[in-house]
């Protein structure tokens, strides 16, 4: 069965690729669509029989793949609670956005392609979460990076998809580095590259030390830094973190594949996978809880300026994935899953939405041109309010009773605070990006579904209803915005958003259901103290005392993140909604802190400077005057100049006149019996 959950979505995408345009629109999105659903139908019955308790971990044997001397490399899928997990996050979620693609692509010529690299992408991260060894990890890491690239850039003809495309891969080049080298160190120090062996030889290494560049260092410490190093380029930590912006440039089911269920989850699926490695080494997980809670902080801060629906979202994202990260450099790696769990179904809802409303407003994403939408689109705005209660994690603290995001989050601020030391730090910064994640969540509902109607400001809606017959002229750029970005002009000129396509609305209907009962389901099975034991079955490290000294932390580390909560959400309600005047003020008081978030913290501008600048000046350089200057001017140039000498010489002999050949070969046979007479 395993095999055919793996394979299914690799010979939809062979069939839609190869096939393409002789193949057809349809046909190749029912072969797509139809494989993965039924990779997901055949997913959910392995992950309620982990649930259950009624299976046990186990191998699925492939073909041998490379052997040489002791390097041994099967190919084999393995199946533990840890993978039931991911099999039923990632075909879920991909088969959805499958289904929502049909409306969300329906006007695009080149459906086939999209549908064959969706399945394509869903095919190398079933590899990746199904690995039993490192190299086919590897492999699987590397097909979602190419897929991812292949996607962000599928409309190859708009110049700024193509710069993000290329962004992703090379930002993810520098993180896999790492990822290579650290299986490198692994193959070197336990001389092998199975994981199962690799984990139980790890403890045994702990306080040993590696040779390097003349000094030496804790082993497990080196090699567990150069794996994280991989995990921070594909989850998008501070540092490696500046692809994942720009990856919205996409089609927004991109977006919510890459964000939500697959690409983004691979590091934190490959840290808990290799937990009992981290766990040798305090001081790697003290980084891991380091970067974790910095890009916690970082991203939740940037998505409160940020007026592209997907732009918020994607820093949501990038801040979901910090929360992920010091969960499990606190230990506690069954929270991490949780949280990526539950994240899947309300981040994937939450972009889905941004997708339909995108779809309404013809594919404006400024919310500064939405507003009054609930009305005209109420299935989004009623899915999407419900993928904003997730992950703002409204709950009631002692009852036990909220949405997904309750659990899940506020199972990692208890656990972060309950592990003490620098996980309490953690805590505080995660509490602080709770309160962000409340206020820019409900931000994004405000702007869209509530207020006046700011749509004929929009250049897309102007150029939508010219296109349709009507005459008003496109606006000019940045008419109808304020100074500061806050308040466009209000009016619909004439136009009237309209509901997506029910291949669109049942995918979010769906997520739904996943974004409010996800978490009350399962959150004794991840996180309890004796239920994450028994469900867990030794495929990460389960510290049952941290979680339950999690569970016992005191009442007023339970309220924090619910009262965060309610100050975000009141703060958003008074600035967009009761006191809209507000945001306009702060900006004008603030002007430099503004800039500051609105530029990203000048991450791009920090690295087009020290990278990016001098890589091109190098180029440069080595064209000009290696290449150029040197190369081509001794080589191909410099013999093309000899031949053309040569020609010029050559061409005086050759007059035309029969006396001059005569004279010629008279004087080659003088010079020819001259020669023999001397012989």
């Amino acid at each position: 069965m395993i095999q055919l959950i793996v394979l299914l979505p690799l010979i939809a995408a062979a069939i839609a690729g190869l096939g393409n345009k002789a193949l057809g629109k349809l046909p190749a999105k029912i072969i797509t669509t139809g494989a993965l659903f039924i990779s997901c139908a055949l997913s959910w019955p392995i992950f309620i029989s982990f649930l259950t308790g009624n299976a046990e971990p186990y191998v699925a044997p492939v073909f041998t793949w490379i052997q040489s001397g002791s390097f041994d490399a099967q190919w084999a899928l393995r199946v533990d609670t840890l993978t039931a997990v991911m099999l039923v996050v990632v075909t879920s979620v991909s088969s959805l956005v499958h289904l929502y693609s049909w409306g969300y692509m329906e006007e695009d010529q080149d459906q086939p392609r999209f549908f064959a690299y969706l399945s394509l992408f869903t095919f190398a991260m079933l590899m990746l979460v199904t690995a039993n060894n490192l190299l086919q990890m590897f492999f699987g890491w590397e097909g979602v990076g190419l897929a991812s690239y292949l996607l962000i850039g599928f409309w190859f003809r708009k110049p700024s998809a193509n710069a993000a495309a290329i962004k992703a891969f090379v930002v993810n080049r520098v993180g896999d580095l790492g990822f290579m080298m650290g299986i490198f160190g692994t193959y070197l120090v336990f001389n092998t590259i199975s994981i199962p062996e690799i984990l139980e030889a790890a403890p045994a290494m702990a306080g040993s030390t590696i040779g390097f560049l003349g000094y030496r260092f804790d082993t497990m410490t080196v090699l567990c830094l150069l794996l994280f190093v991989g995990a921070m380029g594909k989850s998008a930590q501070l540092g490696l973190h500046t692809w994942l912006p720009d990856a919205m440039e996409g089609p927004t089911p991109v977006s919510a594949l890459i964000h939500a269920a697959t690409m983004v989850t691979a590091g934190v699926f490959m840290v808990c996978r290799l937990s009992p490695m981290f766990e040798t080494s305090q001081t790697a997980l003290g980084f891991v809880t380091f970067i974790g809670a910095a890009t916690c902080l970082f991203a939740a801060t940037v998505g409160t300026v940020q007026n592209d629906i997907k732009r918020v979202i994607a820093y949501s994202t990038c801040s979901q994935l910090g929360y992920m990260f010091f969960a499990a450099g606190v230990g506690a790696y069954g929270a991490a899953m949780f949280h990526l769990f539950t994240h899947a179904f309300f981040k994937a809802l939450l972009f889905l939405g941004a997708g339909s409303v995108i779809h309404a407003m013809h594919h404006e994403q400024d919310m500064r041109y939405y507003g009054a939408l609930r009305k005209e689109i109420p299935i989004t705005f009623w899915t999407m309010t419900l993928g904003t209660l997730a992950i703002t994690g409204v709950g009631l603290p002692l009852a036990g009773i909220g949405f997904a995001g309750f659990y899940s989050k506020d199972g990692i601020l208890e656990a972060a605070y309950a592990s003490g030391g620098a996980g309490v730090g953690a805590f505080y910064v995660g509490v602080f990006a709770a309160l962000l994640t409340s206020f820019y969540s409900w931000r994004l509902v405000f702007l869209t579904f509530f207020g006046k109607p700011r749509w004929a400001a929009s250049e897309h809606i102007q150029h939508a209803l010219h296109d349709h017959g009507h005459h008003e002229h496109p606006a000019d750029e940045g008419a109808g915005r304020d100074a500061h970005h806050d308040t466009p002009a209000t009016g619909t000129g004439g136009y009237r958003p309209h509901e997506s396509p029910w291949a669109m609305l049942l995918p979010l209907v769906a997520l739904a259901l996943g974004a409010v009962f996800a978490g009350f389901a399962f959150h004794d099975q991840f996180i309890g103290s004796e239920g994450g034991v028994a469900f867990w079955k030794n495929s990460l490290f389960f510290d049952s005392h941290l979680m339950h000294a999690a569970h016992e932390v005191p009442t007023w580390v339970k309220f924090s993140p619910f009262a965060v909560m309610l100050a975000g959400l009141l703060i958003a309600w008074l600035s967009y909604i009761r006191h809209t005047d507000w945001p306009r003020r702060f900006v004008g008081q603030f002007g430099v802190l503004y800039q500051f978030l609105l530029n990203k913290w000048y991450f791009d501008e920090l690295y087009d400077l020290v990278f990016v600048k001098p890589a091109f000046a190098i180029g440069r350089f080595f064209w000009k005057f290696g290449d150029i200057g040197f190369i081509d001017r001794f080589g191909p140039n410099g013999f093309a100049a000899l031949v053309v000498q040569g020609n010029k010489i050559t061409r005086r002999l050759q007059s035309g006149y029969l006396y001059t050949y005569a004279l010629v070969m008279l004087i080659g046979l003088a010079a020819a019996a001259t020669w023999a007479m001397t012989r």
